[in-house]
């Protein structure tokens, strides 16, 4: 084609309502241009209403509403392939040089059906490629998005695709608004585009005639007019959906992967478990994510067909050689996962099996669902396949609910509706039918409309209609709805007759009425039940309001009158009331009667019951009254004792001492009234009968005997609740109660043994007791001694004693041993004796000691009982033994006593803090015992026994030390006590040895000082201490306070004292111990600092001035007080330094320099003290001035600088430059070690 050719295509554009097409088609024109040099442009003519969709570069839809023109960019210069919708053929017409492509509809097709088929059109020759691309710099910005496509429309390319739902209003005013779901109900066309068609179509007619009226073939580059698309070729271009996606949808929790193509690798989670399989795990696993995307090959209203290609190894897997067994196919499952919330919504599995096809079944109407495959091959699972999406097609609604009644009078109707689910297809019309009141099962249509309620008139009044609705949209008709009954309205009904009673109660009436007479059977009638109580003053007051004919009235009072009158009701209103009944209720049975009680005292035989008439006689009087008497207080049974209208009554014939319950009822019109609660009744009961004489229970002991007895033959009408035993002594008349309580035996001791006692009993109830017994006599037995008197206890000795007693009572059996308990307490006597003589004799006794005796008498029938504790004490003695003895510590070796008053007010005086005296462990023996027992008498002294030496008399004390020792000597020692009755026996001897005498102080020196430090020394040994000194010594220094303070303590002979004052004099003394103790101090030593000097000189600096030279150096401030000067000293060449200057001044000029000798400088501070010597400090570093040196020429270039260099005078470390070098040094050095041993040890 030329550069002036045009191409028109020409296409019928699907609008929102689907009952009728675009009698205008969109225009396509196709122009060359400069874009590229096979490119052309091509306007895509949008008419009003319409809507064109485009996708951009970055993969997303763009909608553009007319009227508008969208150049189109063909990147190959191709003319571009029409994929005509459901329903349309395409014809290509040529007309000087102009092509142009027609889309109209089918003749067979009819206004808003649909094909049962769609059939997608073959993809583009370039998949990757857009068919048609956006000029960005000519094309209109669009008004807004478009959401969604229309269904059915497969994988058309969006540039072909017919705008089947718009998404939003359009922008003309003189349109009507978009009705549910999306669709547009777009009409008018402006009359260009009506001429536009009219010309097309006429120019078609021209052409089919050249052809002898059969349609023209299409040329070769024309489409297909019904393109087919292959089931392996996996569809291309970008799937599109509608605005129709359903509400409410399940979702299921499937994870969104990328869809992986041929050819490309999995994702990151494959990557990771393809890892860790084998070379054959991995080629499945590639294949099973080759996975095409599905083909939807029919789209029905509910269900879609599916079919897919099965995946393919890839193209690397290589060929099974000759020879080699080919590997069988694997088993593989697929699994169809559909969503209906977009392409990245969540997908929900809708099929597996084997088979490469599937039937999707029980989807929505008019919805749009994405569709995938996942294969699956034994435990791999692959990546699912790219989603295909489509839109199911819209169908009939669906059924409606049935129509209610609004309103309605007696010949009309109002009936409503509401509107059903349209399924995808705009509701157009309601199909209301009725049975015209026939009441058979045959409708006709009373009302076919839009409207969502009818009003039907000229109606039988009080009638039944049946109705049905069904809804009507471009799919067909729904199916009718459930069939409903509604009735019109009648006439006020008449009055009906007036109510009749059916059956009285205490509390309610049930009441009953007839329907009004000549009201239809159809007609809705109500009542309302009303009723007056007699006397209340209120009126007739509703009580019921409904359509049944009897009602039962509760909550009334007893035996009282009431009034009912019936009033009927429908829609029409209410009749007139009816004639008043008046009812009665029933009377109630009365209360049961009040107080109940015994009159009088209750006889043994017989009581009298009286009462009160009830509280509430139920309405009705009282005819009689029941009384009715029970035995025991079971209540089991009961026996009528009175019938009468008396209100008390008399029971007789009853037996002393038993329990009777009595209770009564009475009996009225109303019935018999409840019983009254049980009376209980107890007969008085009459003392019990004579007993048995007791009878004697084994053989009688000496001191008790047990008697037993039965209980009397007649209990007078009351259990016995005691006995009485009473005896009689010998020889004694009045008897003695032993005995009183329930038990049949007991047991009375306190008896005499070998005595005759006699007994008799008596039994008493609650009414008293009965008369005693005939009399029974007992023997006692034999029985122990009686108990002795207290003993009798003679000391003899403090270690000694005698105990006598005298013989007891024997009780009729003699005394064969006595048995004596001696102690040191009462209450821990022991057995010290037994035998049968009246006397023992105690021996090992202790001095002045508390001694607690008794004694007990043993015959044949037993042990007597211990006599009175006697208490007796042994006389007193000399002192028991000193046991433990202890020897003093030295620090416990104080000098405590005083001399003199004086010497006390002296001592208060002193210092607090001042050091206790103590005794000498040299020459003293510090001794420590425990006071032993007195042994009655208190200790007067102790007298300690030093051997050779006189023995040391000491006073009643615990503590004593020894003076006067000799030094480093053994002494045997021993401790008596002593009291007023003499000297108790001396302690265990032990051995104590004194110490060695304490060392004598040494003689202090001073053997270096200066203005800060002071070296001391004594003695004669080393400087340093010796591993085998047992000498030690202690320096003290005098402080401001004169108090000395501790400088040094230990073996060594010299100490140096740091951080003093200059010219200051300070006092000393020192003092030597060892293991005897500490010795003396020795005298006070003074020494004093001397000045300090002046501070060293940095080295002075030289400068070289012709001839002469000037040297200065720094400033030192006076040191206190004193002035500084200084010294300046020169050496030429190798003789010796000579002072040069001496003066207050800072710098000098040395003239006449010689030019072939270096001269070196020094200089030094010198302190001027005003009542001592000058002090001259230490000398700076040495300085060197080098002569200066004549180069010739040609070498004073090159040399220049290094004289330069040598002129300048060296100057020497500092001593805190020094100091710091070293430190460095030492650090370097503990970081390369450290380093080293992390290197080679540790790691």
């Amino acid at each position: 084609m030329g550069t002036e050719s045009e191409t028109e295509v020409q296409r019928m554009a699907v609008l929102g309502e689907t009952r009728s097409w675009s009698p205008k088609p969109w225009e396509f024109r196709r122009y060359n241009c400069d874009f590229h040099p096979k490119s052309e442009v091509i306007l895509v003519q949008v008419n009003p209403g319409e809507a064109f969709t485009i996708q951009r570069d970055d993969g997303q839809f763009q909608c553009i509403t007319g009227p508008a023109q969208v150049p189109m960019m063909s990147p190959n210069g191709s003319v571009p392939q029409i994929y005509v919708p459901p329903g349309y053929v395409q014809q290509i017409i040529e007309e000087n040089g102009v092509r142009r492509v027609l889309v109209l509809p089918q003749t067979e097709f009819h206004p808003g059906g649909h094909s049962p088929l769609h059939h997608p059109p073959p993809p583009p020759p370039h998949a990757h490629l857009q068919a048609f691309i956006p000029h960005p710099h000519i094309m209109h910005a669009p008004p807004h998005l478009y959401s969604g496509m229309a269904g059915g429309t497969g994988d058309m390319n969006p540039q072909y695709i017919s705008q089947y739902h718009p998404a939003h209003t359009t922008i003309y005013p003189d349109q009507e608004t978009h009705p549910q779901h999306g669709r547009a109900a777009f009409a008018h066309r402006d009359e260009r585009a009506s001429k536009t068609y009219e010309r097309l179509q006429k120019k078609l007619k021209e052409r089919q005639g050249m052809g002898g009226g059969g349609g023209l073939a299409p040329s070769k580059d024309s489409p297909p007019p019904s393109p087919q698309k292959s089931r392996g070729t996996p569809p291309s271009g970008g799937d599109l959906q509608n605005g129709l996606g359903g509400k409410g949808a399940e979702e299921q929790a499937q994870p969104s992967a990328a869809v992986a193509g041929l050819g490309k690798s999995p994702g990151r989670g494959k990557e990771a478990e393809s890892g860790e399989l084998d070379e054959e795990a991995k080629a499945l696993q590639e294949c099973l994510n080759s996975i095409c995307k599905p083909v939807v090959t029919d789209i029905q209203a509910r269900g879609a067909s599916l079919s897919w290609v099965a995946p393919s190894q890839t193209e690397g897997d290589e060929e099974p050689k000759e020879g080699e067994e080919v590997p069988a196919e694997p088993s593989l499952t697929y699994e169809v996962l559909v969503s209906f919330s977009g392409k990245d919504g969540k997908y929900k599995a809708a099929h597996s099996g084997v088979e490469l096809s599937a039937t999707l079944q029980d989807l929505r109407p008019a919805t749009d669902y994405h569709v995938r495959v996942q294969a699956t091959c034994n435990c791999l699972q692959g990546v699912p396949s790219e989603p295909v999406s489509f839109t199911t097609l819209s169908c009939e609604p669906d059924t409606p609910s049935p129509p209610r009644k609004a309103s309605g009078t007696k010949s009309s109707l109002v009936l409503q509706w509401k509107a059903p689910c349209d399924n995808g297809s705009k509701i157009q019309n309601y199909i209301l039918q009725w049975d015209e009141g026939k009441g058979t099962s045959v409708f006709e249509q009373c009302y076919y409309g839009p409207q969502k309620q009818y009003r039907l008139s000229k109606l039988s009044t009080a009638s039944r209609y049946s109705f049905r609705l069904a809804a009507k949209n471009d799919m067909g008709v729904s199916e009718f709805s459930e069939v409903v009954h509604i009735m019109t309205s009648c006439s006020v009904p008449a009055p009906p007759l007036s109510p009749e009673l059916v059956q009285p109660g205490v509390t309610w009436l049930c009441v009953r009425w007839q329907r009004p007479a000549g009201s239809p059977k159809e007609d809705d009638i109500g009542y309302v039940l009303e009723m007056e109580e007699e006397g209340s003053g209120y009126g007739f007051q509703a009580s019921y309001d409904g359509d049944e004919l009897s009602h039962t009235v509760r909550n009334l009072h007893r035996s009282t009158t009431y009034r009912f009158r019936v009033v009927a009701y429908n829609a029409e209103g209410k009749s007139n009331p009816s004639a008043v009944s008046e009812f009665t209720t029933a009377p109630d049975r009365p209360s049961c009667p009040c107080r109940l009680t015994v009159k009088g005292k209750p006889h043994p035989t017989s009581f009298r019951l009286t009462w009160e008439p009830p509280k509430d006689s139920g309405g009705s009087d009282v005819t009689k009254y029941v009384v009715e008497l029970s035995e025991g207080l079971c209540g089991s049974s009961w026996n009528q004792v009175y019938s009468g209208s008396a209100m008390e009554c008399v029971c007789d014939g009853l037996s002393p001492g038993c329990s009777y319950q009595a209770r009564v009822h009475c009996i009225s019109a109303g019935g018999e009234s409840p019983l009254t609660e049980a009376l209980q009744v107890q007969t008085p009961a009459v003392p019990p009968g004579p007993c048995q004489p007791p009878r004697v229970v084994g053989k009688p002991k000496a001191r008790e005997v047990q008697i037993r007895w039965a209980p009397p033959l007649v209990d007078g009408g009351s259990a016995v609740s005691s006995y009485s035993v009473e005896m009689f002594a010998p020889q004694v008349e009045e008897s003695r109660e032993v005995y009183q309580g329930c038990e049949l035996d007991c047991t009375v001791g306190s008896l005499l043994p070998g005595r005759t006692y006699a007994f008799r009993i008596r039994a008493a109830n609650k009414a008293g007791y009965g008369p005693f017994s005939e009399r029974s006599e007992v023997t006692t037995g034999p029985g122990a001694p009686e108990m002795c008197r207290a003993p009798h206890v003679t000391c003899k000795s403090p270690t000694c004693a005698v105990v006598s007693w005298e013989a007891p009572a024997c009780n009729g059996a003699a005394v064969c041993e006595y048995r004596v308990e001696w102690g040191a307490a009462e209450g821990s006597m022991q057995l010290c004796y037994t035998g049968a003589a009246l006397s023992h004799e105690m021996r090992g006794l202790l001095p002045a000691t508390n001694y607690f005796c008794r004694v007990q008498a043993v015959n044949v029938a037993g042990v007597g009982l211990f006599s009175d504790a006697v208490l007796c004490q042994t006389p007193c003695s000399v002192p028991a033994t000193v046991s433990s003895v202890h020897a003093l510590r030295e620090s416990e070796m104080r000098v405590e006593c005083r001399t003199t008053e004086d010497e006390e007010e002296e001592d208060e005086e002193e210092d607090e803090d001042a050091t206790p005296l103590l005794y000498s462990p040299s020459t003293c023996l510090g001794l420590r015992w425990e006071a032993p027992c007195d042994h009655g008498s208190e200790i007067t002294s102790y007298l300690i026994d030093l051997g050779e030496k006189q023995p040391i008399l000491t006073g009643p004390v615990t503590k004593y030390i020894i003076q006067n020792l000799q030094p480093d000597t053994t002494y045997r020692i021993r401790i008596q006590a002593l009291n007023s009755l003499g000297a108790g026996p001396f302690s265990h001897t032990f051995k104590l040895k004194t110490k060695p005498l304490p060392p004598l102080p040494p003689r202090l020196e001073c053997t270096a000082s200066s203005h800060q430090t002071l070296r001391l020394k004594w003695g004669d040994g080393p400087g340093k201490a010796q591993p085998t000194d047992s000498l030690q010594y202690h320096l003290q220094m005098e402080d401001r306070n004169g108090r000395f303070i501790s400088l040094y303590k230990g073996p060594c002979h010299t100490h140096k004292v740091q951080r003093l004052n200059e010219s200051t004099s300070y006092a000393f003394r020192i003092q030597a111990f060892n293991e005897a103790g500490e010795g003396p101090f020795s005298t006070v030593y003074t020494f004093t600092t001397p000045l300090s000097p002046p501070a060293p000189l940095k080295a002075p600096r030289v400068e070289r001035v012709d001839e002469s030279c000037e040297v200065s150096w720094e400033t030192l401030p006076p040191m206190k007080g004193d002035p500084v000067i200084y010294c300046l000293q020169s050496m030429q060449g190798n003789s010796e330094f000579k002072q040069i200057y001496r003066g207050s001044a800072t710098s000098f000029q040395l003239p006449n320099l010689s030019s072939s000798t270096d001269y070196r400088f020094r200089v030094c501070a010198v302190r001027q003290c005003q009542d001592a010597p000058e002090i001259i400090g230490p000398y700076s570093s040495t300085v060197i001035l080098l002569p200066p040196r004549i180069d010739t020429p040609g070498a004073s270039g090159s040399t220049g600088s290094k004289a330069a260099e040598a002129q300048k005078p060296k100057r020497s470390l500092t001593d805190e430059q020094f100091s710091f070098l070293i430190i460095a040094l030492l650090a370097v050095t503990s970081i390369l070690i450290a380093v080293a041993i992390q290197y080679f040890v540790i790691e």
